[in-house]
């Protein structure tokens, strides 16, 4: 079954809560304590990148949260030289809040020959950078103006975009190091706008607040910088626990 399936099959059930691992802050013994962490204390995928690579930690350490666990490994890339046939899928991003053509479909096209060559199933992907009450990596490093958070008639426009071009999956961040999350009213507008599956990411820092957001329609929950900041597995459990509570008609 292709990851996008498992995806769609997941979310069918109950809202579904995914990990992501940086591998340029991990070394290779942390990367499979990490991953091994994430699949024992609940977690239902794995998602594995960053705004940047300064270690270039990223092949050795993907292929070993890869060996490490069960659960879907996708490759969530902050720089298009993140291919690998070290994962089960990669997120083929495509910045629609953003006007800078390189984000749009210039990295894309870098990265096509490669993913061809890996054979590695690409989940076209639709990606929002919504404001987050603060200058966060994405948004540095991907040259784009945020949405603002108060306008989810322009966040809807935006999404439905996505759908119309053919995406398979709408992503919704605030970024790494994001102050405020995506407002629940505008999760809620975008669901009740569009049918694919959303995936929600940047300033969840509470199992509640991660709850609120399913509730509010996000399909996926994603956290990152509070697993890094307090290294603690069971933490994992009780995201996992609260996102898992929001079941799905």
């Amino acid at each position: 079954m292709k990851i996008y399936d498992k995806i769609c099959e997941l979310t069918q059930k109950q809202a579904s809560y995914f990990c992501l691992l940086d591998p340029d802050k991990v070394s290779l013994k942390e990367a499979h304590q990490r991953a091994s962490d994430c699949q024992k204390y609940g977690a239902d995928g794995i998602l594995v990148g960053g705004s940047l690579m300064l270690n270039n930690r990223f092949e050795e350490n993907l292929k070993q949260i890869k060996e490490s666990v069960d659960i879907p490994v996708i490759i969530f890339p902050g720089i298009f030289n993140f291919v690998s046939p070290y994962a089960d899928a990669l997120l083929l991003l495509s910045v629609i809040s953003s006007r800078n053509p390189q984000m749009l479909i210039g990295e894309q096209v870098r990265a096509a020959p490669l993913i061809k060559h890996y054979n590695l199933e690409a989940i076209g992907t639709a990606y929002m950078l919504i404001e987050s009450g603060n200058n966060t990596s994405v948004h540095f490093m991907s040259s784009s103006m945020p949405i603002p958070r108060t306008k989810s008639d322009i966040a809807v426009a935006h999404a439905l975009a996505g759908e119309y071009l053919g995406m398979k999956i709408l992503y919704l961040d605030a970024g790494s190091g994001a102050k405020y999350p995506v407002p629940d009213d505008m999760i809620k507008a975008i669901r009740q706008n569009i049918s694919l599956p959303v995936i929600l990411g940047g300033g969840i820092k509470t199992p509640e607040i991660a709850r609120k957001k399913a509730l509010a329609g996000a399909d996926i929950i994603v956290t990152g910088d509070i697993l890094e900041k307090k290294n603690d597995p069971h933490l994992i459990r009780d995201f996992a626990d609260a996102i898992h509570s929001v079941k799905r008609s």
